[in-house]
Parts: C-alpha cells; sequence; structure tokens
C-alpha cells in the first residue's frame, strides 16, 4: 500500500503532531510504503522538520506550497502534486490542513490516485471570520469535496458543521480522536525545582494554558478576568505556553493592568517538552474560538489536571461539564472567573475531574488507537475501490 500525505506546512501545531505521529506509525505497518509532502515551514510557532528529516527519504518539501493565497504559486504548486502523484502511483493520498487539503485532493484527482482521504483537523469557516471569508472557503471546501473519497473528523464538531455547509454526505465522515503519547503525560510530576526556576511558589495554584500567542485564542479574555481572580486569590498564576507574534502586546497588556507578576510567558516549547510543564500545573484552562479537538485538553487530563474549556467546536468532546472539568459558553468571563476561583479552592474537585478525564483520555488518546484506526480506514477504502493490497 502506497501512501502519501500532504500538509501545508511542518510547524508546531496540533494538526501537525498529529501528521506527523500518523505517519511515523504507519511506518511501522507491514506492507505500507508511506511518505510525506510539505511547504516550507518558517515563521515564529517552531518546526517539526527534524523529526521528521531524521528518517532519510520519508519527506519531500514542495517549495511553491505555502499558506497565503498567491494564484500563480498555487498553480504550480496544484502542478508539481500532479506530477508527483503520477510518478509515484500512491493507493491513497491523505490531505492534512486548509491550503495542502484543497491542492493535494484536486491534484490527487488529476492524477488518478483511487483513494483520496482529508483530515478536517479545525474549520476552515464560521462565526470567528466576516461573510466573505466564509463565502470562499466554503466554495474551496465544496469543490474540494468532489475529488474527496472519505473525510477524518477528530470531532464530531467538524462533521457537523462540514454536514450542514453542504459538504459530503454522512457515511464519508470517520472520527478518530487526534492520538499522542499518553505516558510522557501520565508520568509528568509536579517538579518543586522547575516550578521555582519559573518563579513559582510551591503553594501557588498554576492555571495553565497551551496556545499560540495570537488572535481567536483567548487570552485577552483569560487577562480580563485576572487582576479580580487573583485579588481573591492571591495564590493563583498563570503559565502561558506557547509564542506567537502578539506576546508583547499581551505582556504589556498584564502590566497595564496590574497583573504582570500573576503571568509567566514560557515561549515556544517543543513537544516534547510540554508534559514537563503540564505538570507543574494545577488546571489547564482553554479558549480558543476556533479548534478542532483541542490537543491541550486531553494532554492536561492524561495528566490528571482539571479543564475549563470554552464550548467551540469539539472541545465538549473531552471537557465533560461537571465531569472532566468546566465547559462554559465563550465569552462568559463572569463564569470563567468563577470557575478558576473554585478550582484553585477545591483540591478534592480537581482530583475528581482530573482522575475522570485521566480515564477517558487513556481509553480514547493513545496514539496507537489512532494510527490502528487510520489503517484499517485506508484498508476498507482501498478493497472499496478496488486497490489490491
Amino acid at each position: 500500500m502506497r501512501v502519501i500525505h500532504v500538509i501545508t506546512r511542518l510547524i508546531i501545531g496540533g494538526a501537525q503532531e498529529n501528521t506527523v505521529a500518523t505517519v511515523m506509525g504507519l511506518r511501522k505497518k507491514s506492507g505500507v510504503e508511506v511518505r510525506l509532502i510539505s511547504g516550507p515551514t518558517s515563521g515564529s510557532e517552531g518546526s517539526m522538520e527534524a523529526e521528521v528529516n531524521a528518517v532519510p527519504g520519508l519527506m519531500t518539501v514542495a517549495p511553491e506550497l505555502v499558506r497565503p493565497v498567491r494564484p500563480l504559486e498555487d498553480y504550480r504548486a496544484l502542478k508539481w502534486l500532479e506530477k508527483i502523484f503520477r510518478e509515484q502511483k500512491p493507493d491513497i493520498v491523505h490531505t492534512h490542513s486548509g491550503k495542502a487539503g484543497i491542492l493535494g485532493r484536486l491534484a490527487a484527482r488529476r492524477a488518478g490516485v483511487p483513494v483520496v482521504i482529508h483530515t478536517v483537523h479545525g474549520p476552515s469557516f464560521g462565526n470567528f471570520q466576516g461573510r466573505l471569508g466564509n463565502f470562499i472557503f466554503r466554495l474551496a471546501e465544496s469543490y474540494a469535496a468532489g475529488a474527496t473519497t472519505h473525510f477524518v473528523v477528530v470531532a464530531d464538531a467538524m462533521k457537523s458543521q462540514y454536514l450542514a455547509a453542504g459538504i459530503g454526505r454522512p457515511e464519508q465522515y470517520t472520527k478518530i480522536f487526534s492520538g499522542f503519547a499518553l505516558e510522557p503525560f501520565r508520568a509528568a510530576k509536579n517538579d518543586p525545582q522547575f516550578r521555582q526556576r519559573l518563579g513559582i511558589a510551591p503553594d501557588n495554584f498554576v492555571i495553565g494554558k497551551i496556545a499560540r500567542l495570537f488572535k481567536l485564542k483567548g487570552h485577552d479574555d483569560l487577562l480580563a478576568v485576572a487582576a479580580e481572580a487573583a485579588r481573591q486569590n492571591p495564590k493563583i498564576k498563570f503559565l502561558l505556553v506557547g509564542g506567537g507574534p502578539w506576546r508583547g502586546r499581551l505582556e504589556a497588556l498584564a502590566k497595564s493592568r496590574g497583573v504582570e507578576k500573576q503571568f509567566i510567558f514560557a515561549g515556544l516549547v517543543p513537544p516534547e517538552e510540554v508534559p514537563k510543564f503540564v505538570g507543574i500545573m494545577d488546571a489547564l484552562v482553554h479558549l480558543s474560538l476556533r479548534e478542532g479537538l483541542p490537543r491541550a485538553l486531553p494532554q492536561a487530563l492524561a495528566a490528571e489536571r482539571p479543564v475549563v474549556a470554552y464550548d467551540c467546536d469539539g472541545a465538549r468532546e473531552i471537557c465533560f461539564d461537571g465531569q472532566t472539568g468546566f465547559l462554559i459558553q465563550p465569552g462568559d468571563l463572569p463564569a470563567l472567573k468563577d470557575r478558576l476561583l473554585r478550582l484553585a479552592s477545591d483540591a478534592s474537585l480537581c482530583k475528581k475531574f482530573g482522575e475522570a478525564g485521566s480515564k477517558f483520555v487513556r481509553e480514547n488518546f493513545a496514539v496507537e488507537k489512532m494510527v490502528e484506526a487510520i489503517y484499517a480506514l485506508y484498508r476498507r477504502l482501498a478493497a472499496e475501490r478496488g486497490v489490491t493490497l
């Protein structure tokens, strides 16, 4: 079985970690020959290219596959992908992310690839952008759907949104949770020396947030409630893990609101170091307004840390209100402050949520389970298309 995965870029992010884990896992399957194509990786989000390049010949960089809309380069990327598919004759092309998802699927159809799969890691349209943007992205996704054999979604919310937009048919969708290596998170410890290095006292209650410092991630909402939360509970600290262009803006905002001492900006952290940071958190908050199913939630729960999340996209499929954490409506700042203060004052509740969440994550998010589900899907779709494996 020849499989080619295509992604726009290999920055440090959930879709990229999912893709790399899938490719690495499929390499261990008997009879599978897997390759990865990515556009160039650049910017402040970091890169996962080193991990992939450690396997000679695994990845090919498509120079003109770039994230911004650039018609001439996009056409060249489309023709380049089509040429590669015709030469390598894959049985399956599996695409990820917006630009690679559109161009990769169209190129695969033009090249006559038998099975074309696209993973929806997060919504490309929704109330986070204006009418024109939604119209364009819906139109593009609808057009690319005609070249798609099957969709993989990381949360049922993605399936519902796409079907509501008239994209695909229900039987074309399969939900496969975005798995990850559980053991590093299960083994994460509340290291007092690491806390001390970051200026965190033993009795501080650390509320962590793992997200790029940019729009739609909810940092402004957290800063909006921080002063009052810290006034009611001076032991609260906020640990922000992630880099991005808004760091200076957010640091200035924290200072202007008098909470700069409550906030710790850890910066961009490689994926392998994330468990160490989760270990010193007492709870995790996720306030993104655009996410398929945020990996930060199951990662925190794997370490038995309770979560607070906005009810956006797939968050409710891991943050069960009153069971693994608190699920609140986007922008409900009084509820956000209240839930954070409740966790900070109730260790037994934190323990209850964390233990329940850890059990759910162990049963559903192991990377091996994800790879096996994808492999089984490949075999089923290949058989339906008459592909001899």
